[in-house]
């Protein structure tokens, strides 16, 4: 019994020893002490030790038992230590070396125009409403009494994706899929993205962003148009900020004007920025077409409206005095870290 003990622990000791991992110990630990470890097997055959002898048995098992137990813990914690030693040597700060800067993002100076012109609007009691960038015919010329032969079509402007489907080269469809559910009144500001076939430079870009409004309810005038405008250009440019419109033409507005405001620089005694002119053109606009309320299932003798449209990066250049519009998208920090 002596010798098969002494084996016992020889080889568990030598195991001990040699083992790198934790893991390692824990498989000696149950092959040993465990239920059906050796020592333990040991242990239930004392009913065939003789009596006299069981209690020095007893006493080599459990002298056994304790220094295997012993080389166990002194060996985990030696690995424990090992591992612990290579840690903290890959984790070692150099407290020599210079700092990483945690780079803040923030806004796009067109993402603070647009939220400084819709906060604006919404003041005033209008919806943001967007609609889908690939659109129909139907919608984006159609119902905007854009006929079949307006030069707006030509392949040379549009973005066709097939005879009926195209990019929108507006957000007016917005509008108009907004007065086809019919339910009025309507006061709505429909900011996104648009695309036409123009060649890029310092004002054009193939793709850029408008934010169109419009609004339909009974005894809406010119005049409705015209205030609303100048509140919004004195809230988004200046106090002092004045607006005057000018005769134009669009097929979805009659009558339609060119928007202008006082230029902001001067106050309106003419500078660089308003090429001595004193105004800035800064938007289309015009009272809703009969045909086009007809066209969405709106009775012109009923109701009337006005539309406008801002080009959001026209006025995201002028607010913030940039010459060119590339600069908006070329992604140069040493521009777009100064908002």
């Amino acid at each position: 019994m002596r010798d098969k003990l002494e084996a016992i622990k020889a080889e568990a000791l030598a195991k001990i020893e040699s083992a790198e991992v934790v893991s390692t110990l824990n498989d000696v630990k149950v092959a040993i002490l465990g239920k059906r470890g050796e020592l333990t097997q040991v242990l239930k055959s004392m009913k065939d030790v003789a009596p006299e002898d069981r209690p020095k048995v007893g006493q080599m098992v459990n002298e056994a038992r304790q220094a295997i137990e012993t080389a166990l813990d002194e060996k985990t914690k030696a690995i424990n230590r090992a591992l612990r030693a290579e840690k903290m040597k890959r984790e070692t700060i150099d407290v020599t070396l210079p700092g990483v800067k945690k780079l803040t993002g923030h806004r796009h100076p067109n993402q603070i125009a647009l939220e400084d012109l819709e906060r604006v609007f919404i003041g005033m009691g209008y919806e943001i409403v967007e609609g889908p960038e690939v659109e129909y015919d139907k919608y984006n010329f159609e119902l905007l009494n854009i006929p079949a032969n307006h030069p707006a079509k030509d392949e040379q402007d549009t973005f066709y994706v097939t005879k009926d489907i195209l990019l929108r080269t507006q957000t007016s469809p917005v509008q108009a899929r907004i007065m086809e559910k019919g339910n009025l009144p309507i006061r709505i500001l429909s900011p996104g993205r648009v695309f036409r076939a123009d060649e890029v430079d310092a004002t054009h870009s193939p793709s850029f962003h408008q934010v169109e409004g419009l609004v339909i309810d009974k005894g809406i005038t010119m005049a409705d148009l015209k205030g609303t405008l100048a509140q919004w250009a004195k809230e988004f440019f200046g106090e002092n900020t004045k607006v005057k419109f000018r005769p134009h033409h669009f097929p979805f507005t009659e009558p339609s004007a060119e928007c202008d405001i006082t230029c902001f620089k001067c106050g309106g005694k003419g500078c660089r920025v308003c090429k001595g002119s004193g105004w800035i053109e800064i938007l289309g606009c015009g009272m809703v077409h009969p045909k086009v309320l007809r066209d969405c299932g709106i009775d012109p003798e009923v109701y009337s409206g006005f539309a406008f449209g801002i080009g959001l990066e026209r006025v995201t250049l002028l607010k913030y005095e940039i010459d060119d519009m590339r600069l908006l998208y070329e992604n140069d920090m040493r521009f777009l870290d100064q908002f």
